[in-house]
């Protein structure tokens, strides 16, 4: 590994996570990592066509939900008598029953949270596509990131097998096509988490001057494994 000396092509300044030193990151190859030439921490990784794999990944995740959300969660089979809802006529049923405050949770945590962080996500990402990306993706990364801790659809999951234990002693429970939707969606958010880079949107965000983002300075080079 070698540092990097200051050229004319733009790079980006970025402090490292663990031990705070002030770096320059300089373009990175499909598949290359920069790492902090103090620590050796990876300060940013380059994926090949991230921002494909993530709006495929976006997509599908998105299909999961509406499916989950008016699909039956599961259903229900007692003395001759069946009954399914969905996450949605759960929340109203709550309601209905005088658990609104119950209710308002379910519905944010489980179903307005989670559909507003995903539509943010892909608004970001089709609008990234051909950049410079107008500054407005800016305020919707963030509102994304505000959505994300709200998103609860595994806790309410969980929640759901916790009861379907306890109910499974008195009666037939069948899983919906819902929760199996619900699953997916889980499964396919940890991946855009786990694979989301917040660099690579950044870097195809129009500065509010209307040029594309350049950083000058005098602080240290970041390493790129060769």
């Amino acid at each position: 590994m070698r540092a990097l000396a200051w050229g004319s092509s733009p790079v980006d300044t970025i402090a490292c996570r663990d031990c705070d030193l002030l770096q320059r990151i300089p373009p990175l190859p499909p598949g290359g990592k920069a790492r902090c030439a103090r620590c050796g921490e990876t300060l940013v990784s380059r994926q090949s066509n991230p921002l494909d794999r993530l709006l495929a990944l976006t997509i599908a995740a998105a299909i999961a939900l509406v499916i989950a959300n008016t699909m039956p969660l599961m259903g229900l089979s007692a003395v001759g008598r069946e009954a399914s809802t969905t996450i949605i006529g759960g929340a109203r049923e709550m309601w209905l029953q005088g658990s609104q405050i119950t209710a308002l949770i379910i519905a944010l945590c489980a179903v307005i949270a989670p559909a507003a962080h995903v539509a943010f996500l892909l608004v970001v990402l089709i609008a990234v596509r051909r950049p410079p990306a107008p500054r407005w993706v800016g305020e919707m990364l963030r509102s994304a990131h505000l959505m994300e801790p709200w998103s609860m659809t595994e806790v309410m999951m969980l929640g759901v097998l916790v009861a379907l234990v306890k109910i499974a002693e008195l009666a037939t429970v069948i899983p919906g096509i819902g929760m199996y939707a619900a699953g997916a969606f889980i499964v396919l958010m940890a991946a855009i988490i786990v694979s989301f880079e917040p660099h690579e949107v950044w870097s195809r965000v129009e500065w509010v001057d209307g040029t594309a983002p350049r950083h000058p300075g005098r602080d240290a080079d970041a390493r790129v494994p060769q």
